[in-house]
């Protein structure tokens, strides 16, 4: 189908009332709000605990995988992720083989597992490997965690357009992923040219097309606000461009810039950047046009066509968040492989090393890579379920709440109402959770 024909199709569809657009708060990031939070990690909490942990599982119960990738070819000069630079392929293999040594140490751990149905390959950027390479990581994980093939599995893998071309997508697709979310960020050009990632539109284009052909069931369209030199009529222009695609989900990232944190960053001046009026502006712009387009806030600066599942989760109190981020139905547990990977298993966070070295150094002495974390104390998973809850219902009982919350200032504000026994967030609450979950955060924990 045409990208024309795609989106007259959709937008013949009856739309819901719109949300009040004020311009107030800011794009929500994910780590902005995650609980708990990375200062909550210690090393107190290491392999020793996430061996006990996966033991300690039903046996029955569904795990979700999460497959880190770090390589990167491209130094985009945005980028916050720890990516290991790389422009060959075959450096990965001794990362692969590492791969392959946490799933075993990991399964020796669990005395029994469902098929994996819940499968994720993020970055870096996966499409760094070779397609055998891809193929033999995929048959490793079916060999050592065992993964679904049933219809309703849900594999997606974060793609670069410059990386991928329709071999990948095929490629992918014969192996049994069936969502993919490709990275867009900007399609202005002095943009692009700012931040060293110069991706022309019909790179992208061809890439959604052929997805769509293919028949994977989402896709995301992933675009970046706060970037040098981008104002809110260009801003416009590529949001028309990314709508005329007909993703099914596109998702908002805020860019923050903090050069002492990321090198790469480094590159971009400060004057080259969007004053706080004009980041406003921007996310004002970004909504209406999602609004007018039928698309639902899912949160955290996701969006959804309404015929897309998570919306119909939203709609239908099914919705889940976890790790993996919004989910249909509970999320469960995580179990993280990679350097910097990140595992919940019940009440336990893991993270595991953040440097090559550290990653490989524990595996080479058989031991899982597992850095920091922490157990949740029984207040801190109340906090976590009520974080869950805002993210997912959008209320809750204000009774179950710490009596020292401050409730009154946030209805004050108009971030929360409080009636009919419930706090419900407002239509610009969403958009300041970070100031509502500081008034109900539990006291400090170890």
């Amino acid at each position: 189908m045409s990208v024309h024909a795609k989106r007259t199709a959709f937008q013949g569809a009856s739309r819901p009332p719109r949300e009040p657009l004020s311009g107030a708060g800011d794009l929500v990031s994910a780590t902005e709000v995650a609980y708990p939070a990375p200062h909550h990690y210690h090393e107190g909490v290491g392999a020793p605990e996430l061996e006990s942990a996966l033991a300690e599982r039903p046996d029955e119960a569904s795990l979700a995988v999460k497959v880190r990738l770090p390589f990167c070819r491209h130094a985009c000069r945005f980028c916050a992720s720890q990516c290991v630079p790389s422009h060959d392929s075959r450096q990965a293999e001794p990362y692969l083989s590492r791969l392959d040594r946490e799933m075993v140490l990991a399964r020796r751990r669990l005395s029994g597992l469902p098929p994996v149905s819940r499968l994720h390959w993020g970055g870096g950027t996966p499409a760094f490997l070779a397609l055998d390479q891809m193929s033999d990581l995929f048959d490793r994980l079916d060999a050592r965690l065992g993964l679904s093939a049933a219809r309703d599995r849900d594999f997606s893998i974060e793609l670069d357009p410059r990386e991928a071309d329709m071999l990948t997508l095929r490629h992918l697709q014969a192996l049994g992923f069936n969502r993919l979310s490709l990275g867009v960020q900007e399609l202005d050009s002095r943009v692009q040219q700012a931040i060293n990632r110069i991706q022309p539109r019909a790179l992208t284009e061809a890439l959604v097309d052929e997805a769509d052909r293919l028949g994977f069931r989402e896709l995301t369209l992933s675009l970046m606000l706060g970037l040098p030199f981008q104002t809110p009529q260009g801003l416009a222009d590529t949001l028309e461009q990314v709508l005329g695609m007909a993703p099914a989900r596109i998702r908002l990232h805020r860019y923050d810039h903090r050069p002492e944190r990321h090198l790469a960053q480094r590159a971009i001046h400060r004057d080259w950047l969007p004053d706080a009026a004009t980041r406003r502006r921007l996310l004002t712009e970004a909504r209406a046009h999602l609004d007018a387009a039928g698309y639902v806030h899912i949160g955290l600066g996701l969006f959804a066509r309404r015929d897309d599942r998570l919306a119909q989760a939203r709609a239908s109190g099914n919705l889940g968040h976890g790790p993996l981020g919004f989910t249909q139905g509970p999320a469960g547990d995580l179990l993280g492989l990679g350097m910097g990977a990140h595992s919940r298993i019940g009440e336990l966070w893991v993270r595991n090393a953040d440097t090559l070295a550290g990653y490989e150094g524990a595996l080479d002495a058989s031991r899982l890579p597992t850095a920091c974390g922490i157990r949740l104390t029984p207040d801190q998973q109340h906090h976590q379920a009520t974080l869950e809850a805002l993210l997912c219902s959008r209320s809750i009982d204000p009774a179950t709440l710490s009596t020292g919350a401050d409730l009154e200032a946030l209805c004050t504000e108009g971030l929360v109402d409080l009636a009919g026994g419930r706090m419900a967030l407002t239509a610009e609450g969403h958009w300041q959770l970070p100031r509502i979950l500081e008034t109900l955060a539990p006291p400090p924990g170890p």
